[in-house]
């Protein structure tokens, strides 16, 4: 085969990167022709999403991609090379030492003036919710199905009355000891303050390490109102105490109405999950854009998945606000690869197998495509794990990129939703409405029952101004209650918890 490809099939990202990204899979004796008439033929067949070499490359010299090194050539890669795990290998190593150089951070755009406000509760503290739901936590996983089975009584007495009730199971709690059990405390406590549940309904077993008494002083004094507690060992029918409680809850939340609220009062987490070469192309500097408008408009956004910053770390690094928060990044970043040594594995061996099925070959290439989900703005604060936001802007929570357990992070941290972008598509959803972005067209068509959201478009000539606009207006609307996610409509909700526990 020898045809010639044009340039709507490929993507170069920036001016000093060595490779482009295709948008289709190429045939071995295709013809490439670049934008200063430089043609050549690829050597190899490359699938979508990967990268092809547009000029030679020597043994040992950095790849670029995005403008920086992705990695390094494990040997000489021609002109028209598939690159990819066989010739580029990872440029990390070891633990490195840090210099704050601020000056990265860029002043960005507010939302349009009809996307200033949403439609939310107002909650007693100053909080706002953006769902009005009864949520009920267990402390221990022995009673996951008596929670369960209360889920379902109560959305069926209560679900008309409230946004829903929903439960949200875990195996911990029981033979918990020291920081274990302390960390499994804080991230469940978070979850009861947080402001999308109207009520909550905290039921332990009686016998575990987890005892509710316990639990309930870790839940700050001003959110007591809104919470329930009961022992199932210490009540003769805990089904029928359960819903007695329940309805209590939910006389409490119906007081509660929508109203007019300013995007200051919003907060979103970012994620991304079966990330592909498209990934950093499409869907993460969308998402990117869109925490900026919010930031820029007063709003909070929430990035976490510490791991998969390693590479672009220093990205964000000369973002801090100050030397403190510097100096909190570095701890966090150096502190979750001590954690890799601790445990006897390689601190880059990454990205996962669905990760290099799309097209990415490094952790560095992972990374910089990553950390695009948090736009350009200032970073503010860095959270430990568990721990709730307290500062509007950009702010840094530790995690790994575990999906369930950063999704889960994010919503203990305050996140009301989750812009979470993907190449390859996943089902799930968090306690809070997780939004699915596409990165490209043909997992959107494919797969519209998980997809709330193309940035394949972004390839297809829509520009990013009206892309970013379309996504914020979506955001608006889950968040004023007048769509829900996909995740929401199915009843995917799930939690889970990093059972190691912190690492800072």
């Amino acid at each position: 085969m020898n045809t010639t490809s044009t340039v709507q099939d490929w993507i170069a990202i920036h001016p000093q990167d060595d490779v482009i990204i295709t948008l289709r899979e190429y045939t071995k004796g295709e013809t490439i022709v670049l934008p200063d008439d430089v043609s050549f033929a690829l050597l190899d067949d490359v699938p979508k999403g990967h990268k092809i070499a547009v000029h030679h490359i020597e043994a040992g010299e950095d790849v670029m991609k995005y403008g920086f090194s992705i990695g390094v050539a494990k040997e000489q890669i021609a002109q028209g090379s598939w690159i990819h795990s066989h010739n580029l290998k990872t440029g990390l190593h070891g633990l490195l030492d840090y210099e704050y150089n601020p000056g990265l951070a860029s002043k960005t755009e507010m939302p349009p003036e009809h996307l200033r406000s949403f439609d939310g509760y107002l909650r007693p503290n100053g909080e706002a919710g953006i769902r009005n739901e009864i949520w009920i936590v267990n402390t221990v996983g022995c009673i996951n199905k008596v929670c369960e089975a209360l889920a379902r009584m109560g959305q069926s007495q209560f679900g008309n009355r409230v946004d829903g009730v929903f439960h949200f199971p875990h195996p911990f709690g029981c033979s918990q000891l020291g920081d274990d059990l302390k960390y499994t405390q804080q991230l469940l406590a978070s979850l009861v303050e947080h402001p999308n549940a109207g009520g909550v309904l905290v039921i332990g077993l009686g016998c575990e390490n987890n005892q509710v008494d316990q639990f309930r002083e870790c839940i700050a004094p001003e959110y007591q109102g809104k919470v329930r507690f009961l022992k199932a060992q210490e009540t003769d029918d805990e089904l029928e105490e359960g819903l007695r409680l329940m309805e209590e809850l939910v006389e409490g939340a119906e007081q509660e109405k929508r109203q007019p609220l300013p995007l200051s009062k919003l907060k979103i987490g970012l994620k991304c999950g079966g990330s592909d070469g498209l990934s950093g192309i499409t869907a993460n500097p969308l998402v990117g854009s869109v925490a900026d408008m919010l930031v820029a408009a007063g709003g909070t956004a929430i990035l976490t998945e510490v791991p998969e910053m390693f590479g672009a770390e220093t990205i964000l690094m000369n973002r801090a606000a100050n030397e403190q928060v510097f100096e909190d990044l570095v701890d966090l970043v150096n502190g979750f690869k001590q954690y890799f040594v601790n445990h006897g594995q390689n601190i880059y061996e990454n990205p996962s197998p669905g990760n290099k099925a799309g097209g990415i070959t490094t952790l560095e290439e992972k990374s910089l495509g990553c950390t695009q989900k948090g736009g350009r703005s200032e970073v503010v604060d860095v959270l430990r794990y568990g721990k709730r936001v307290t500062k509007t802007g950009l702010n840094i929570v530790e995690a790994p990129g575990n999906d369930l357990v950063s999704v889960t992070a994010l919503s203990a941290a305050g996140a009301h939703i989750v812009l979470f972008t993907t190449g390859r598509g996943t089902p799930f959803g968090g306690p809070v409405p997780t939004v699915k972005i596409a990165t490209q067209s043909e997992l959107a068509n494919r797969k519209k029952h998980w997809i709330d959201f193309n940035a394949g478009q972004l390839l297809e000539g829509q520009t990013m101004d009206d892309v970013k606009i379309q996504l914020f207006s979506q955001l608006i609307d889950i968040a004023s209650g007048r769509s829900q996610t996909l995740s929401e409509q199915h009843g995917f909700r799930e939690i889970a918890i990093f059972k190691d526990g912190v690492i800072l």
